[in-house]
């Protein structure tokens, strides 16, 4: 059972990559963005939809910066609980004052 998993994940990353290997073969004529300024890029249309992506992947993962940073900090320190649990050591104390 755990080798057909393994083989059709291996099949669906297959099937992933030749689908992207295909959609890159099929946009190879130039595209122009143009920026402020009047600058501009020319590149094949392929980058330019992988540059998006990329770009957008990046600020994603930055806005997600802080939230990342809050938890780690608050997994440091051992002697506060989540606002959404009541101390261990206080049973009489229910969640959200519930």
């Amino acid at each position: 059972m755990a080798q057909l998993a393994a083989l059709l994940k291996w099949v669906l990353k297959a099937a992933i990559f030749f689908t992207l290997f295909a959609f890159a073969l099929n946009n190879q004529q130039d595209a122009t963005v143009h920026f402020f300024f009047g600058t501009q890029w020319r590149a094949p249309q392929v980058l330019v939809v992988l540059a998006a992506f990329a770009a957008g992947l990046a600020v994603g993962a930055l806005g997600m910066v802080p939230r990342w940073w809050r938890q780690r900090v608050a997994q440091r320190r051992p002697d506060t609980a989540p606002a959404d649990q009541a101390p261990a050591n206080r049973p009489d104390v229910t969640p959200h004052g519930l």
